[in-house]
C-alpha cells in the first residue's frame, strides 16, 4: 500500500471568532475518511491542522516522501460550507507544500466541491465531489492499479491537455450503518478537552447521525451531502456512543446533523435505547419548528437527553420566511420554544437578518420575536450566499469583488440591499444588547418575586440592566442613524 497523508483545511486560529470562543469540534468528517482509508488496508498517516500556527506546519509530514496528500474537510460543521478565505488560502499554501515533495494532491470539501478549477490551478491533481469517502478509496485503488481513474464517480480532474473534466456523479450512501465509526483513535483529543473544560466546564464531542437535509430553504447549501435524507440506525449511533464514552468520558454531544431524528419513530427509539443502556450525556441538536411541534418528538428529546434545541427561526416577519421557502409558521416557532420549554430543553434561535427584501418593519418583527419569546441564547448572521443556491443566483452578479467572509465574524453584507453594510454590521450588536436587556429584566422579576431564594446567576443577571438600558437607548439611536444616511 501506498504512504499517504490525511489532514483537513480548517485552522481554528484562522478564524478569531471561534478562537476567542475556544470550543473546536474534531474534524468529523476527516475521521470517517481515515477510518474507511484504514479499513481496506491503508496505513494513514493523519495530521490534525485544528490547533496549527500555519500550513507550514504540514511540512515535517510530507518530508517521508508520501505519495498521496489527502486534503479532506469536515462536512459536518457548518463552518466548512461558509469557504472562508483564510482557509481556503490555508488548503492552497498545503496544495503547493505537497506538490513541491512530488505527492499525488486529493481535495474534498465544499469549497473545493463548488470552485474546483480553482484548486486544480493550484496544483490539485484530483478534487472529490460530494460524499467522498468511497470514492477517495476507489480513487486511490485505480491510481496504484495504474487504471483509468476516467472511471471512478464523483470527480474533477485535470487532463494534460490543459482542461478540466468532471466524472459522472456518485450515488449517495443510504446504507450509513456500513461505514465505520470514524477513526476516534487517531485524535490526539486532550488540546479539545483542555479547551472546553476552561471555557464551558464541561466537555462536548461531535457525532453525525444523518446526512444530507431533504428541505428546500432557497440560501441553504448542500454541496457535500445533497437534498436526500439517509440516517443511521439508533443502535447504531449507541454503539459509537458507548465506545465514545468508554474512550473519552464526555459529558455532552453535539449531534451535527442538519435535522436530528427527522425519520418518524427514530428520536423514541433511540431515547428508548440510551435508557436501556443506561448511557448518561447530554446533547444538542439543530431541528426546525415544523418537527418540534410533534409533542412525541419533544418529550422523546427530554427521555433521551437532550439540553438545548438550536431551531433556525431565522426571521419574525412571515413574509420573509416565505421569501427563503422555509417552510414553517411564526405560530410553530412559538409552540416549539413554549413546548421544549416544557420539557425542560432550552430553545435557542438562529436568526438571519439581510435577506432580498426585508424591510425595517421585517426587522422589527423579528427584534420583538426575539424578545418576546427570549429564548436561552441567539446566533445572528446576516444573509450569506453560498453557491449552488437560488438565493446565490439572485445576487452573483453582485459578488464580483467579494464572495467570502475572511473568518465566520466578519458578518459582511456582499450585496446590495434595503441598507447599506454597516446598517446590517450595526444591527447585529443592537439585537444582542436588546435581547440582553430583556433577560436582565426577566432575572429583575424574578428578583423582586423570589428575593430570599434567589440564584446568584439570577442576581448578577439583574444588575446588568443597569448598564445594558442606557446602551440599548444609544445603539438604538446610532442605528436610526444609520437607516436614515441609506
Amino acid at each position: 500500500m501506498a504512504k499517504l497523508v490525511l489532514t483537513h483545511a480548517y485552522f481554528l486560529r484562522y478564524d478569531q471568532k471561534q478562537w476567542d470562543t475556544g470550543l473546536p469540534y474534531p474534524p468529523l468528517g476527516t475521521l470517517y475518511a481515515a477510518s474507511t482509508l484504514r479499513s481496506v488496508g491503508h496505513e494513514v498517516n493523519f495530521v490534525d491542522m485544528m490547533f496549527a500556527h500555519s500550513p507550514i506546519d504540514i511540512a515535517p509530514a510530507l518530508t517521508d516522501a508520501p505519495e498521496f496528500f489527502i486534503i479532506y474537510d469536515d462536512g459536518f460543521n457548518y463552518l466548512t460550507k461558509m469557504c472562508l478565505t483564510n482557509m481556503r488560502e490555508a488548503a492552497f499554501k498545503m496544495i503547493r507544500l505537497a506538490k513541491k515533495n512530488n505527492c499525488t494532491v486529493i481535495i474534498s470539501g465544499s469549497d473545493s466541491t463548488d470552485h474546483c478549477q480553482q484548486y486544480h490551478e493550484q496544483g490539485a491533481d484530483y478534487v472529490l465531489i460530494g460524499e467522498a469517502e468511497q470514492t477517495l478509496s476507489e480513487l486511490i485503488d485505480a491510481l496504484e492499479k495504474k487504471q483509468d481513474v476516467q472511471s471512478v464517480r464523483g470527480i474533477s480532474l485535470a487532463r494534460s491537455d490543459g482542461q478540466y473534466v468532471k466524472t459522472a456523479p456518485r450515488p449517495v450512501m443510504r446504507d450509513l450503518d456500513s461505514i465505520p465509526f470514524p477513526a476516534w483513535d487517531m485524535i490526539d483529543i486532550e488540546p479539545y478537552r483542555e479547551r472546553w473544560m476552561k471555557n464551558a466546564g464541561y466537555f462536548s464531542l461531535n457525532v453525525g447521525t444523518t446526512r444530507g437535509c431533504p428541505y428546500k430553504c432557497n440560501w441553504c447549501a448542500k454541496p457535500i451531502y445533497g437534498n436526500r435524507y439517509n440516517a443511521r440506525s439508533p443502535q447504531d449511533v449507541v454503539d459509537e456512543l458507548k465506545m465514545m464514552k468508554g474512550m473519552f468520558a464526555m459529558d455532552h454531544i453535539w449531534f451535527c446533523d442538519d435535522i436530528f431524528g427527522l425519520k418518524p419513530g427514530w428520536v423514541q427509539e433511540f431515547a428508548t435505547l440510551v435508557e436501556q443502556e443506561k448511557l448518561s450525556f447530554r446533547f444538542k441538536i439543530q431541528s426546525r419548528a415544523d418537527l418540534l411541534v410533534q409533542e412525541q418528538y419533544v418529550e422523546a428529546l427530554a427521555r433521551a437527553g437532550c439540553d438545548q434545541v438550536w431551531m433556525g427561526a431565522e426571521s419574525g416577519s412571515q413574509k420573509i420566511l416565505d421569501a427563503m421557502d422555509k417552510g414553517i409558521t411564526i405560530a410553530q416557532i412559538r409552540k416549539a420554544t413554549e413546548l421544549l420549554r416544557q420539557h425542560q430543553i432550552r430553545p435557542c434561535f438562529f436568526i438571519q437578518f439581510g435577506y432580498l427584501g426585508e424591510t425595517r418593519e421585517d426587522i422589527d418583527l423579528t427584534i420583538r420575536m426575539i424578545n418576546e419569546l427570549l429564548p436561552d441564547d441567539i446566533g445572528i448572521s446576516v444573509s450569506y450566499p453560498l453557491p449552488g443556491t437560488v438565493f446565490h443566483e439572485r445576487v452573483k452578479e453582485q459578488l464580483k469583488q467579494k464572495a467570502n467572509w475572511t473568518d465566520s465574524n466578519e458578518m459582511a453584507l456582499m450585496f446590495h440591499n434595503t441598507f447599506p453594510a454597516s446598517f446590517y454590521k450595526h444591527l447585529h450588536h443592537h439585537v444582542h444588547r436588546k435581547y440582553r436587556k430583556q433577560l436582565a429584566l426577566q432575572s429583575t422579576k424574578k428578583l423582586f418575586q423570589h428575593p430570599f431564594t434567589a440564584k446568584w446567576v439570577t442576581i448578577r443577571k439583574a444588575l446588568t440592566a443597569v448598564y445594558l438600558a442606557p446602551s440599548v437607548i444609544l445603539s438604538s439611536w446610532r442605528l436610526k442613524k444609520l437607516e436614515k444616511a441609506s
